[in-house]
């Protein structure tokens, strides 16, 4: 009788009408030199060809599961958590890709102090760009880790962590509020960081992150931010206040000075400067100079 072999890691990864990209992330996972892992894709009933690209893997680690989320990506990631048999979850979402030393530089960080690992991501844009940041690069969170995250914002990319399942479980699986919608890793790892502070960010880039016209980071997440946050708010001091509401407006001044509406984005990165953090003020004062000079041509 064969000996089924429990995998160590579950990488769960939700998709919807992604088939020409999804095959990329299967086969990134596929390629891992560390070979303990099950993957789960979780389809919310694509129309296109992602049953095709899920047929032309035949591996028995992956397998497929439909949902019909109703447009929420967090009711897909909790339907692949909870089939998970390991003990671990490595999330990766259907547009992004590992690079093939992921999983097994992760686990040879792994102890009993770890209990959720990070890392940076290659930043890779499907239209061409002269300009931009070529790393969405994360830092390592400092004990208090809840309040690191929280006063100084999300610093955990979701195609980068893995994390102990049983903290996911804990903590009542993936938050599926619609208003927090692309906010909702952010709220779970300050769930998480209420039950542990052991972080761990490797400073790495140790897979690639997709920018498109359909991607998530195309949206202002002004309002899915303040959602993820909501339910810490009543329990800081007016100038924790003030520090948090000063990320939400450098967060939706950005977005707006991207976009090229300069006048909705002055407001909000004057407010900024005055009140943010050395990393948002630097920032602020970045756009506005450079919204100047450009005005001045």
């Amino acid at each position: 009788m064969t000996e089924t072999r429990i995998p160590l890691v579950s990488v769960v990864i939700p998709t919807y009408n992604h088939a020409r990209y999804l095959g990329r992330a299967l086969q990134s996972v596929l390629d891992q030199t560390y070979t303990n892992w099950e993957a789960i894709v979780i389809d919310n009933h694509s129309t296109d060809n992602t049953d095709d690209v899920m047929a032309s893997f035949a591996d028995s680690r992956i397998n497929l599961l439909k949902i019909h989320n109703n447009g929420v990506i967090a009711a897909s990631r909790n339907v692949g958590i909870r089939a998970a048999k390991a003990e671990w979850i490595a999330f990766l979402d259907s547009d992004d890709w590992w690079t093939l030393d992921k999983l097994q530089v992760c686990f040879d960080c792994i102890n009993d102090k770890v209990d959720l690992v990070y890392h940076d991501l290659k930043i890779v844009s499907d239209q061409p760009k002269l300009f931009g940041r070529k790393i969405n690069k994360s830092r390592q969170v400092k004990p208090p880790v809840f309040m690191d995250l929280l006063l100084k914002g999300n610093a955990i990319n979701n195609s980068s962590v893995v994390v102990r399942k049983s903290l996911v479980q804990l903590i009542g699986d993936i938050n599926e509020n619609v208003e927090m919608i692309a906010s909702e890793d952010y709220n779970t790892w300050l769930r998480i960081a209420q039950l542990t502070e052991q972080f761990v960010y490797l400073p790495r880039s140790l897979g690639y992150y997709l920018t498109h016209t359909q991607s998530l980071s195309q949206k202002d997440m002004f309002v899915s931010d303040r959602c993820a946050v909501s339910e810490f708010v009543p329990n800081l001091s007016t100038q924790q206040k003030l520090k948090l509401e000063a990320n939400f407006r450098y967060t939706k001044g950005r977005f707006n000075y991207l976009a090229g509406n300069y006048v909705g984005a002055k407001e909000d990165l004057w407010f900024t400067l005055r009140n943010g953090n050395v990393f948002t003020r630097i920032k602020s004062v970045m756009m506005l100079i450079s919204r100047c000079l450009k005005t001045s041509l």
